[in-house]
Formats: C-alpha cells, structure tokens, sequence
C-alpha cells in the first residue's frame, strides 16, 4: 500500500496527528518506513512500539521495546513495556525473565501487578495470589486481580464484581482503545463479570456485562472481550460466533482457552469434520492447550460418525476411570465427614463436583451413539450404570426422563420430568418447552388429565403476565405444549381431534407462527397426507376445509418466517423464496386439494 504524501516540515505533526486520532495502522507505516533509513531512531522505535501494542500486535511491540531496552539501558520503561508486550504475547516465561530484570524500586508495584498476572496466565493460582497479596490493598486493580484468581478457583459468587449499569440499548459512539480506558481496567472487569454470569448460568446478565463495556468498534475490540461475545452469544448467533474464534485462531495471539472452545463447539454442531481438520492443523496446540483428557475426549467423539463401535469402546474406558475416581472421592467425602474436617470436606466435595461435570459429556456421547441407532433401551442401560453418581443431576435426569418417553414408558417418564418441572415450578418459562409438554403428554396417557391442564393453565397465566409486562416479546411455551399433544393424538390416529389442536394452537398467527411452531405443525399435515395418501383415513370435508384455511394463514403470514433453521456453517445459504413457511404451506395447501 502506498504511503500517504506528507507536506516537507509537517512530517512529526502529521504522524502524531495519526495517533492523536487513533489511526494507529497509517502511523506504524509511516514509522516502518522512517526506521528503514534511521534503524536506530529512538522516537520512531517508541511511536511504533505503542502503536503495534494499540494494534494488538504484540510480538513487534515486544521487538521495538527489545530493541529500546539494548540501546537505551537506562531507561527502566522500556524494560517495563518489553516485559508487558512479552506477556500479551502469552510468551510468560520470557516477560518474567525480563522483568526481573528491572530493579528500580520505584517500579515495584508494578513489576509485582505483571509478575501476578504473568503466574495466572500460567495457571499458577497459588504465586499469583502471593504476588497480589504484595500489592496495595486500596488500589482497584488488587481487587480485580483477586476477583480474576477467585473465578479460576471457580468460586464464582465470591469473585462477583459489581460494576457497570443496565443495558439501556441506545447507540453510542466508539471511545477507541485511548490510555484512559486501559487504565481504568473497566474492560478487564466487565469480561471478568461476563465470565462469571456465563459460568453461573445466567446469560442475559452476561451479554449485559459486555454491552455495559465503554463501546468501542469491532475491529477495536480486544482478544478476550472478542472470544467472550462468540461464547456468550454463540445459542442466537452461532455463525458470528464461529467467525470470531475462526479469526482469534487466525492471529498471532488469542486467549488460551479459544482452541478447546472452538473444537467443543464443533462437536457440539456436529462439525466433526471441521474438528478433526483443526486439531491435525494445529497439533503443536493440542499439547499446550487441551488436557490429555480433553484431547482424548474430542477423539472419541470425532471417531463416532465413522466408527461407532471404536467410539463407544473409547469413551467407555474414560468412563470406567471417571467412576473409579468418583468412588475414591466418594469415600474421601465419607471420611472427611467423620473426622469433622470441614475444610477436608469442603476439597473432597468440590473434587468430587468437578469430576462428575467432567463424567456427565462421556456419559452423554456414549448413550448419543445408541439413541442415534434408536435402541433406547440400551441407552436406558447406559443410564442405570451411572445412577448412583447422577441421580441427583439434572441434565441425567432429563436424559432419562427423554429416552424412558421415547419407549412409552410415560409413569416412569413422569416422575423425572415431575422433578425438573417442580425445581422451576414458579417460572416455567425457564424450562424448555418440549419438557412441559412431554410431562402434559405421560400425564394423559397415564389418565392424569387432571395435572395436565393444572400445567397447562398455570402456563397460560405466566405466558399472560409475560405479555403484559413485555408485549413486543414472543412465548411460545403453551403453544408448543399444544402442538406436541395434538401431534400425540395424530399419531394415535384421531387425526381430526390432533389437527384441530394443532391448528388452534397457532392462533393468533402473526405471535405464534415461528419456524420451531411450524415444525410441529408441518409434521402432522404431512402424516395426515401419507394416510390420505394410503386410503388409510377418512377425514370429514369440513375438517379438509378448516385445514386449507389453516394453510391459507399459513401463507398470509409466514412470508418471513424461516421453514427451517440454517445451520451456522453453511457453505451455500439456501434459497429465501423457498426457505419459508408461506412456500411450504402453498406446497401442503396444493397436495391436500388434490386429495380431495
């Protein structure tokens, strides 16, 4: 790219001008190309220095610092920034080689912040609460550095930072990456909040700690805040989630635990391909950022969609070891009981809580390979030989309600399904839709039609209440709960009772037409097709009349409504005018008045 043209004598003015206003790349060129003829220039090595650190470029801001520090040992900043550049590179062992270097006691505080924040990106909790220990009690940043420790320690409530304001959603002007906003540590803080709502469970509170953050551009943001908006907003926007940690991989420099989520998140997506290309991409990153047990993990799964049986086998062995663990931490938790050691208890219980959250996902993958297949009674299998380690787990206890349902086992079903609905009984709109309305379902096959409609109405009351606080939002929860019932009634052949239900469940159209609603609703019209189809039923003409209505509101109104769900990486989106529920109900429509 060519240079920009400088009037002669307005060289500095210009250049400082460039910084002044934040345009950070256009200054570190002109700085680049000073340093070609003067190799040795102080101030052009300083100005680049601090705008490749502004630029997150912090391999040649350590390059420029080194450079300073060796023709100017004197000066102990230089040795400072040398050090913090080394350490935003995530090269910990060379920033702390460096600022041991730097003996001036006038910079002890902060040598002692650094060296903190070195040994914590280092996982070494117990010499970076040592070093914070050493820092002044009052100032701010002791208290976020021991926030930071504590969210390591997972003692999440402890660590809690009250800072930041409600999310107003008005449009503000970026305040850039200025000096000021470095050391306010405000940025620092609201990630560090943000983490914590996201491991706490509560993401709206997370995705305000990161919009109550100092607004700045997207190309102005941070590696870390970058990573923590992919995570936390990955459930409504997986691709712009994707796309940010596919960049952060990109760079020189990003947060360490962005590999593990990136491959997580694939598995999650079913992208095992992708996984698998990632980890034999970056096999030197395999070693420095996953556990052994994680990459093992990862393996097994990846393996499953071309060999089942080998990843059965191998998620089986970590099962077996994660069980054997769990026994000896159980009787560690006994132990520690009778000999009235709180503190021994406290350890063992904690131990034991991690190694079950590490156990749950092998568990899960090993009944996936099985409910994939549909035998669910060899996931039901699967399920009863970890009992007495997740019975009192909840997503156990929803994977077991789901496969004993799926076997028509609806007494049993009941009861775990009860369990879940009644922890959250005075906010049901917490509680995925397709739970509330399985548990309606195994109560009218069990001749409980009673405490279904007890839900059901109570449901309605909340999704009321709902709307009248917040009217311009859309529930769905009693509609879906319709649908799932009278799509039970379809398959149990009383098709003009299902269908009915159905379609009154999506009244009023423009508030309850969505593609999940349209899902359920499509199913039905389609079994109710085939058995037409198959001179199988005889459906009255006025029931065909209200199900070309239906269809008719349907298409009026589903114009914009999504057929289905696009998968975040698609390579070619597919096509609007046909991926819609207008097109879909116009196809039903056509085939339904043939029939008749």
């Amino acid at each position: 790219m060519a240079l920009m043209q400088i009037k002669e004598g307005e060289y500095t003015s210009t250049l400082y001008g460039l910084i002044r206003d934040q345009r950070y790349m256009e200054a570190a060129r002109l700085l680049n190309h000073q340093l070609e003829t003067h190799p040795k220039s102080r101030a052009a090595l300083s100005l680049l220095g601090y705008c490749n650190f502004q630029l997150q470029n912090f391999v040649e801001a350590a390059d420029c610092y080194e450079q300073l520090s060796i023709l100017h040992p004197e000066v102990d900043d230089y040795r400072l920034y040398y050090a913090q550049s080394l350490y935003k590179a995530c090269l910990y062992q060379e920033a702390m080689k460096v600022s041991c270097q730097i003996e001036n006691p006038e910079y002890q505080v902060k040598i002692t912040k650094l060296q903190a924040a070195i040994k914590y990106g280092e996982d070494d909790l117990s010499g970076a609460k040592a070093l914070v220990d050493q820092c002044p009690s009052q100032d701010s940043d002791t208290e976020l550095n021991q926030a930071c420790i504590l969210f390591k320690e997972c003692h999440y409530e402890e660590a809690y930072l009250d800072v930041g304001m409600t999310t107003m959603g008005l449009d503000t002007r970026s305040v850039g990456n200025s000096l000021l906003l470095q050391e306010t540590g405000l940025v620092q803080a609201f990630n560090l909040k943000a983490a914590i709502e996201y491991q706490l469970k509560n993401l709206k509170a997370a995705r305000e700690a990161l919009t109550d953050m100092p607004p700045r551009a997207e190309e102005e943001l941070d590696v870390v805040t970058l990573h923590n908006q992919a995570l936390i907003n990955m459930d409504s926007d997986p691709t712009q989630g994707f796309g940010k940690l596919q960049f952060l991989m990109q760079q020189q420099v990003f947060p360490p635990e962005t590999f593990a989520n990136l491959l997580i998140l694939y598995i999650k997506y079913e992208y095992f391909d992708l996984a698998a290309d990632v980890l034999a991409e970056n096999a030197h990153l395999t070693y420095k950022y996953l556990t052994p047990e994680l990459y093992d993990f990862l393996e097994a799964v990846i393996t499953r969609q071309t060999a089942p049986e080998d990843a059965y086998r191998r998620l089986d062995e970590m099962a077996t070891r994660k069980t054997e663990m769990l026994r000896k931490l159980t009787k560690l938790v006994q132990q520690s009981k009778q000999n009235n050691d709180e503190e021994a208890l406290k350890r063992a219980v904690n131990e034991y809580d991690d190694a079950l959250e590490t156990y749950i996902p092998i568990l899960m993958q090993q009944a996936r390979i099985y409910w994939d297949m549909e035998n669910y009674s060899q996931v039901e299998k699967i399920f009863q030989t970890s009992l007495e380690f997740c019975n009192d787990h909840d997503i156990w206890k929803l994977n077991v309600a789901h496969v004993l349902f799926m076997q028509e086992k609806y007494k049993d079903a009941t009861g775990f399904y009860e369990a879940i609905v009644k922890k959250n009984y005075d906010r049901l709109q917490n509680i995925s839709a397709i739970v509330l309305a399985n548990l309606c379902v195994s109560y009218i096959m069990t001749n409980q039609n009673e405490e279904a409609e007890a839900v059901m109405r109570k449901i309605e009351q909340e999704e009321e209440a709902f709307s009248h606080n917040e009217p311009d939002k859309k529930v769905y929860h009693l509609c879906i709960v319709n649908m799932v019932i009278g799509t039970l009634y379809c398959a149990k052949g009383n098709y003009e009772f299902g269908i009915s239900r159905v379609i009154k469940s999506l009244e009023p159209y423009q508030k309850k037409l969505v593609t999940d609603t349209w899902f359920y609703a499509k199913r039905c019209f389609l079994s109710l097709i085939e058995n037409m189809t198959k001179h199988m039923i005889m459906i009255r003409d006025s029931v065909v009349q209200e199900c070309i209505m239906f269809l008719d509101h349907c298409e009026t109104y589903g114009q914009d409504v999504k057929a289905i769900t696009e998968q975040p990486l698609e390579e070619e989106p597919l096509n609007p005018g046909k991926n819609c529920v207008s097109y879909e109900a116009r196809i039903l429509k056509s085939i339904l008045m043939q029939l008749v």
